[in-house]
């Protein structure tokens, strides 16, 4: 018999690749961190001779979860500005406290916050954009979590950076080391907006993105006053404007792309732009619904992801499924659109493809890294199942995620995490709390 490390039993599994695809009473088994086999139970118990067994027998596997867009650290800032839409949030709310309390050190007690909150969601990889990102690689790496790092670049001051010229060189520093070849962290760039980019360092963004090979991820379209200010200020719309740095190919994250019209998403599936849905965030800071059934028709890869939960308020990635879905239909007026299968698809795969990293995550494929999530689907809100992938998307939360491995480490076993100190973290971001409170 052949030897695996682990050998994971199912009632069901939606591999996510084929496409639509239900198994039932399948066995995953995993050696050295990857997927060596997907067979039904007798077969792979005939064939394999595990180390360990995980049997969960009412239970649904889908690969893990992926957070395509979201600002770990702002964890910190968790309900503290309310009740605003995009442009007053930053300003009146988030931009001063950031002034304040952004440190390596608030990054990275909120990052990790952050991470433990998405390892119980079922979250298995995540792309951040924030300050000081080699804290977030740092924080990632210690709590063995999936991530792209995007490093931040505008054209003022921040505690990380005083200039453009600072953004690029320190992001340049990131990708060459110490993280060049990790197994668990890869970089791309980051700026915030159009807004916050002058032409001459969009320009440098370009060619340095060029030569190292990196994805660019940015907030594009995500107001309609974003699209009217640069319109009054240059006379073109900020796709417009990008286009014209040379920065829209198929290495740009268009995050939120709220506001597009057909010709820009023409453009977008031309080119081979991925965008990072976030309809949480969209609809709580009152920046629209994105046309996302319009987009997929389109050919273009969309991606999910929970934004900030400064924004949020919560990093729940089966909530933006459902929301995603629910709010698409109404988008599209047509019951049938973004069905259960394409929103899973959104949080997985198509959210690998963003990030570059479908060849080795987004799918349950032999050959692919073990990252698995596992929802116990033997629950009073999600009883009976007739349609897992429905059940799935529409009836499940987050409190029902189970199980979590990445790269075949078992991180959340039957609900429990393995290898983390939930209450010293819990108990970091409390500290916080009282001294952002006590000013």
């Amino acid at each position: 018999m052949q030897r695996c490390d682990t050998l994971i039993q199912a009632r069901w599994c939606i591999p996510v690749e084929p496409d639509r695809l239900v198994l039932e009473r399948q066995g995953i088994a995993v050696t050295d961190g990857r997927i060596v086999a997907i067979e039904p139970l007798r077969a792979m118990h005939d064939r394999f001779d595990p180390g360990v067994v995980v049997d969960r027998p009412s239970h649904l596997l889908i690969p893990g979860l992926i957070n395509a867009h979201t600002h770990a650290a702002m964890t910190l800032f968790r309900g503290l500005a309310e009740e605003l839409p995009l442009e007053r949030w930053l300003r009146e709310g988030i931009w001063p406290h950031e002034k304040k309390w952004v440190s390596a050190e608030m990054v990275r007690d909120g990052s990790k916050h952050a991470i433990v909150e998405m390892l119980k969601g079922g979250v298995t990889c995540f792309s951040d954009q924030y300050f000081f990102p080699e804290v977030v690689a740092e924080s990632a790496i210690d709590l063995h979590m999936r991530a792209m790092i995007g490093t931040p670049m505008m054209d003022f001051a921040t505690p990380w950076a005083e200039n453009a010229d600072e953004y690029l060189s320190k992001a340049t520093d990131l990708v060459h080391d110490p993280y060049a070849d990790h197994p668990l962290v890869s970089s791309c760039f980051a700026p915030h907006s159009t807004d916050a980019l002058s032409d001459d360092s969009g320009r440098k963004l370009r060619i340095l993105a060029d030569q190292l090979d990196r994805r660019v991820q940015i907030h594009l379209h995500e107001t309609t006053t974003e699209i009217t200010n640069t319109m009054k200020e240059r006379g073109t719309r900020p796709l417009t404007r990008l286009t014209e740095l040379g920065l829209v190919n198929s290495s740009l994250m268009a995050v939120h792309a709220v506001h597009m019209t057909h010709e820009e998403m023409r453009q977008f599936s031309a080119v081979g732009v991925s965008v990072t849905h976030c309809p949480g965030s969209n609809l709580k800071l009152a920046s629209g619904i994105a046309p996302v059934q319009a987009m997929l028709d389109a050919g273009i890869n969309v991606a999910l992801g929970t934004d900030g939960a400064a924004s949020n308020n919560v990093l729940d990635m089966l909530g933006e499924m459902r929301t995603a879905a629910l709010l698409g239909k109404v988008q599209a007026q047509d019951a049938a659109a973004i069905p259960a299968s394409t929103a899973l698809r959104m949080a997985t795969l198509n959210g690998a493809k963003a990030l570059g990293l479908d060849d080795n995550i987004g799918s349950i494929e032999t050959g692919k890294s073990a990252d698995l999530t596992c929802i116990d689907l033997n629950r009073i809100n999600s009883q009976p199942v007739y349609d897992p992938t429905a059940q799935l998307v529409y009836s499940c939360n987050r409190e029902q995620i189970s199980d979590v491995w990445i790269g075949g480490r078992h991180l959340l076993d039957n609900g429990s995490l393995t290898h983390v100190d939930e209450d010293e973290i819990l108990q970091r971001s409390v500290e916080w709390q009282q001294r952002i409170a006590a000013v």
